[in-house]
Order: C-alpha cells, then sequence, then structure tokens
C-alpha cells in the first residue's frame, strides 16, 4: 500500500466509499500492524461512519428489537433473563415489546450483554 493511495480526506463519492473500505479491511487484518498504521485505520474509519451516517441514514430501532437482535447473535433465551430483569412473564412481554425496558432493566441488560444500557432505552 502506497502513501499516495491512501491520503485521507473526506468521502465524497460511493467509488472512494468502496476503495476506503477495501483499504480498512486490509488494515484490520493486517498482522504486525505500525502504529500509523493504526492511526489511519482509525482515521478511515471515522471517515466511513460519517459518510454512512450522510449517506445510509438509519432508523433508530425499538430497544426491544435491539434485545431480539442482541439475543440472537448470542444465542440467548428468554429463560437465560429471567432472574436479570424480572419474572419470565416480565421477561415475555419485554421481549416482545408489550412492556418497556425500565431505566433498571436497561442497566441490568447492558451488565449481563457487555454493551451500552442506552441501547435498550
Amino acid at each position: 500500500m502506497n502513501r499516495a493511495e491512501v491520503v485521507p480526506v473526506a468521502i465524497e463519492t460511493e467509488e472512494e466509499y468502496e476503495r476506503v473500505l477495501k483499504l480498512v479491511e486490509q488494515l484490520t487484518f493486517k498482522k504486525n500492524r505500525t502504529t500509523e498504521e493504526q492511526a489511519l485505520n482509525k482515521l478511515l474509519v471515522i471517515l466511513i461512519e460519517a459518510y454512512e451516517t450522510e449517506n445510509y441514514p438509519m432508523e433508530k430501532s425499538a430497544p426491544h428489537e435491539v434485545l431480539q437482535h442482541i439475543m440472537e447473535a448470542s444465542g440467548t433465551r428468554q429463560a437465560d433473563l429471567v432472574g436479570i430483569i424480572g419474572s419470565s412473564g416480565v421477561v415475555s412481554e419485554v421481549v416482545n415489546g408489550k412492556r418497556s425496558i425500565s431505566k433498571a432493566q436497561a442497566k441490568a441488560l447492558g451488565e449481563y450483554f457487555k454493551v451500552s444500557p442506552s441501547l435498550f432505552i
């Protein structure tokens, strides 16, 4: 990778976006990255996020949808959350969006899944 192809500038086009994504992928999986490569990778990720925020806005997911996704990704069952956020009935209502997630439950879920409690509020 030569320096000319990696001058960090704001991403303006889909082609630039695709090119920078490939560079980040190369840097991410490169073994023994130098300090400069680590810093460049971090900067390029910020540029990608800025482009995506502007060009691919996402609607905020409902807290119970976030919970469902995290449960599915981690292989967690509703029964695993009994005692963490309440009884089996409460867990079922929360997971299915019939009951909102309280701040205390959000904190408990954040600790359980090792994520920010704000995802559930």
